[in-house]
């Protein structure tokens, strides 16, 4: 390793840890340098089990032997700073001991992602990142073979999602979709039916659509407040509702995607 010392969080060689905080990171849809920030050893240990390349390592002394771990022959130059220039450079407390700016990588083709999946999950306009990590965790964790966001949908590499995602961003395929106009007939082509979960007078449950479920499904989420745009609920080929009691008209996005993907991967 490049072990290099840092002294002033001003030094311009720690600017891609810059003041990273996730009002800041929401505010623009791919971080300077096309790159993206992996907190944590084991993220970033799945980041580069994933091929991905990093650029730099920010680490306190304490942690340079975990640091060592995982870069092993690598050259990456690993910035060496101490816990209070840490949190005056990124503007907030890093308490997980390492963070990676990363290369980020070439999007796949929609084609790519959906080669061989049968379940694939949606996410339309969802800005919150905790959402989107949590989202594509569950994705990860409950069998769901890919993802896919919308040009409004927040960035499944910013820091806060990466972290939530527990690194699962990396091992699940994901790409970026079109609008709805041109999203839609994607689909179709490739055999998906598109199910908008959705409260609907028209609706069907989550249980008896499951039960029924075709060959290739393609389950579009959109944010809590909101809901699904008119545009994805006119692509849809199926309106699917959770049913739900005590009344309660809906879940947050984690959850409702955990019972969704379970019960269509079933």
């Amino acid at each position: 390793m490049q072990l290099i010392p840092v002294a002033d969080h001003r030094d311009p060689v720690l600017d891609d840890y810059r003041a990273l905080t996730d009002s800041a990171l929401r505010r623009v849809q791919e971080p300077a340098g096309g790159l993206y920030i992996a907190e944590s050893a084991k993220v970033i240990e799945r980041a580069l089990a994933a091929g991905h390349r990093p650029r730099s390592v920010l680490t306190q002394q304490r942690w340079v032997d975990e640091v060592g771990a995982l870069l092993s022959a690598s050259d990456v130059p690993v910035f060496v700073v101490s816990d209070a220039v840490a949190e005056q450079l990124t503007g907030f407390a890093v308490h997980r001991g390492v963070m990676a700016a990363m290369h980020r990588p070439e999007l796949p083709s929609l084609t790519e992602v959906l080669m061989g999946a049968r379940r694939v999950l949606v996410l339309e306009d969802i800005a919150d990142p905790t959402n989107i990590g949590a989202a594509i965790r569950v994705a990860a964790g409950l069998g769901a073979d890919a993802v896919l966001v919308t040009p409004r949908c927040g960035d499944p590499l910013y820091r806060r999602s990466v972290r939530v995602s527990m690194g699962t961003v990396f091992q699940v395929p994901w790409t970026r979709i079109g609008e709805w106009s041109e999203a839609a007939r994607q689909l179709h082509a490739h055999g998906f039916e598109i199910a908008a979960l959705a409260l609907s007078e028209d609706a069907v449950t989550l249980d008896a659509y499951a039960a029924s479920a075709p060959e290739r499904v393609a389950l579009v989420m959109g944010t809590e407040g909101e809901g699904l745009s008119d545009a994805a609920l006119k692509a849809a080929d199926r309106i699917v509702t959770i049913p739900m009691a005590g009344g309660v008209d809906s879940l947050n996005i984690a959850s409702a995607a955990a019972v969704a993907v379970w019960a269509i991967t079933r």
